[in-house]
């Protein structure tokens, strides 16, 4: 059935209410990367509860890791696959795009409320670009972080919606202002997976096979919180609370055991970056920024 742009546009997928601690935190930390020098003081702030402190791409995994799952409750909307005006076939969805905004830098523990809808709707003629926003606020009803979701869903376009803004965040031509390099570990996906992602896709070379890879891949959302955590680490010393928000758009695919180069360029309070394999000269994330805190 075609997407029903006018239905869906607008249409709520409900509320959730989730948590985190510390103890998710080195998690995801972990899944991104954070550790190799395990007795490195800067490393030790994302790895181990002194001095803790929390990457601005958490947002993307907050309050869904499963130590946290008995404390998570959902009301509300029927989801993402119950929109009246959005049937599709789950199989044809690709993440496209991510963005978070931080209203204030992310405490070592919460609990906070999201409500989610339905954002925009494109129609990029051979698919259909759908954009999903979630607003979360903590317990004393302050904003926490915000986040947009772009998924292609291939084979819906041509409904006749509007094509949507072009791609921004493009990277000048000019030299880098620096480029960092990062090892991943062989079980990389394995362990990001416990963040709460337990697509197949990461795991078993069976199911990666069917989609057309040779063995499992890094989730996107693992490759998003490697690159922030090179930049913070090399262009902002290490300082998480300089980040506003975070954009990147998934253009191909790392696998694990690979090293990431991340390249950036400073252009006043935005940082672009880019990142791609070294072993395969391929990119990974491209028009990628970070907006500084002014």
């Amino acid at each position: 059935m075609p997407i029903d742009r006018d239905k869906a546009l607008g249409a709520s997928l409900g509320e959730s209410q989730g948590c985190y601690e510390p103890d998710d935190v080195i998690l995801y930390h972990l899944g991104v990367g954070a550790g190799f020098d395990a007795t490195d003081p800067a490393e030790l702030e994302y790895t181990f509860e002194k001095n803790l402190k929390v990457l601005p791409s958490f947002a993307v995994v907050a309050g869904s890791s499963f130590t946290s799952r008995a404390r998570k409750t959902r009301s509300g909307g029927g989801g993402l696959f119950n929109v009246e005006g959005l049937e599709f076939n789950p199989a044809m969805l690709l993440h496209g795009e991510q963005e978070i905004t931080l209203h204030r830098p992310l405490p070592t523990s919460a609990s906070f409320t999201t409500k989610s809808r339905v954002a925009d709707i494109f129609d990029k003629g051979k698919a259909a670009l759908v954009v999903f926003e979630n607003n979360s606020i903590d317990d004393a009803g302050e904003p926490l972080f915000s986040s947009r979701t772009s998924a292609f869903i291939r084979g819906e376009g041509g409904f006749g919606g509007p094509s949507g803004p072009k791609v921004g965040n493009v990277a000048p031509e000019r030299a880098p202002d620096g480029v960092v390099e990062r090892p991943t570990l062989a079980q990389q996906a394995l362990l990001y997976r416990l963040n709460g992602d337990k697509n197949p896709l990461h795991a078993d070379p069976e199911f990666a096979k069917m989609g057309g890879f040779d063995t499992p891949i890094i989730h996107g959302l693992c490759s998003y919180g490697i690159a922030c955590k090179a930049i913070i680490d090399d262009a902002l010393a290490g300082d998480v609370s300089q980040v506003a928000s975070y954009a990147a758009r998934f253009r191909g695919v790392g696998f694990p055991g690979e090293t990431y180069l991340i390249s950036y360029w400073k252009e006043g309070d935005t940082i672009l970056l880019e990142a791609k394999s070294k072993e395969r000269d391929a990119i990974i994330i491209s028009n990628a920024a970070i907006t500084l805190r002014s």
